[in-house]
């Protein structure tokens, strides 16, 4: 019995062996076929990748419109996602402009009158409900808190001294680009402000928050791709300007204390 069981154990182990090598054969062709098949989503990954990378966006947006505006409620108003609210704030803002520079009414004097119709009202409804036997209105008491006024104080601050740094930075001859785009802004706003008073500049620029970032966020491919073909044009007109004029002007003290 023993030598039956040590002759047949050589068998057993071949059978064992080959079907380890089928086995084993086959992981290995299913981890090759694995890896064939994971080679070209590799590639469709790439290729999307480059393909969202060579996307243009206006300004060099990276997000979308809605969080450039902060995703809060000026964004929901500006891009008209309550159309009630939005439609009543420029209803508004027209109605304050026609009156202000259509009809001519002074802001003082608006004050003034409206001031005197709720004064007037109050006392004579406050005299006439001991006759009427009603109660008297209510008149609250109205206190402005602080905190909100530090706040506003505080961001603004903030924000003039940040325009301090960019005009000292600008001052200082260290950017020529942005000097160039300061002072074209500052002409534009001259222009426009000697065509037009305050109040209308300040109505256009509501119009246009309300109206470009809305047609801006509904076209934004067609616009990115028109403002990338001018972008380029603009870019190698510049370049000529740089080569012919700019780089033959002297560069500030500043860059000189730096070197």
């Amino acid at each position: 019995m023993a030598e039956q069981e040590e002759i047949s154990d050589p068998g057993v182990e071949s059978l064992t062996d080959k079907i380890s090598d089928k086995f084993h054969g086959g992981g290995d062709s299913s981890s090759s076929s694995s890896s064939s098949d994971s080679e070209p989503e590799a590639k469709v990954t790439t290729t999307e990748s480059t393909s969202k990378e060579k996307i243009y966006r206006l300004f060099g947006r990276e997000k979308p419109v809605h969080k450039v505006f902060g995703g809060g409620k000026p964004a929901d108003i500006f891009l008209w996602r309550n159309k009630k609210i939005s439609g009543s704030m420029l209803g508004l803002a027209t109605a304050v402009w026609v009156l202000f520079e259509i009809l001519e009414y002074h802001l003082l004097t608006l004050i003034c009158h409206i001031a005197v119709l709720v004064l007037s009202l109050s006392f004579l409804w406050s005299n006439a409900s001991i006759f009427i036997n009603k109660r008297p209105p209510h008149i609250p008491e109205v206190r402005l808190p602080a905190e909100p006024f530090l706040e506003v104080a505080s961001a603004l601050r903030i924000e003039i001294n940040r325009a301090f740094t960019v005009l000292r930075e600008i001052a200082s001859g260290r950017d020529l680009k942005k000097f160039l785009g300061v002072v074209a802004g500052l002409w534009f706003v001259s222009i426009m402000g000697s065509c037009c008073s305050f109040l209308t500049l300040f109505y256009i620029t509501f119009v246009l928050l309300h109206t470009v970032p809305v047609l801006y966020e509904k076209y934004d491919d067609k616009i990115d791709a028109f403002a990338e073909k001018g972008l380029h044009e603009i870019k190698k007109q510049y370049a000529v300007f740089d080569h012919k004029v700019l780089s033959k002007i002297p560069k500030g003290p500043f860059d000189k204390k730096q070197a």
